[in-house]
């Protein structure tokens, strides 16, 4: 049976070392979920998604990227995606230590 990709978006958070990321990133693993939460009143970019866990903000989808996810959940349908961690490096540099992918949900 085909199966289409569901991923939409892989990339490394954005701005990590500016936010909580050093607080949480023992507790981040491969597979770990994590939220997307728009920010449309975001000063700097109106079309922001910031990255959280637990309440805690990561960083940001890079601002390169972010404009069809955004648009999505300003439109109310921001629960088809998923964001996952697909890979975690403490000695890498801050800002590539937390790769994530967007992926589709799967409503079958």
């Amino acid at each position: 049976m085909y199966e289409p990709s569901r991923q939409v978006l892989t990339f490394t958070i954005a701005g990590f070392s500016h936010w909580y990321g050093y607080e949480v990133l023992d507790k981040l693993k491969v597979g770990t979920r994590l939220d997307l939460v728009p920010e449309f009143d975001n000063p700097y970019d109106h079309c922001a998604v910031a990255i959280c866990y637990e309440d805690r903000k990561l960083g940001f989808v890079p601002a390169k990227i972010n404009g069809e996810i955004s648009h999505c959940m300003f439109f109310g349908h921001g629960d088809i995606f998923e964001c996952v961690v697909t890979q975690v490096d403490p000695e890498a540099h801050p800002e590539r230590q937390v790769r994530v992918t967007i992926n589709l949900v799967d409503a079958r």
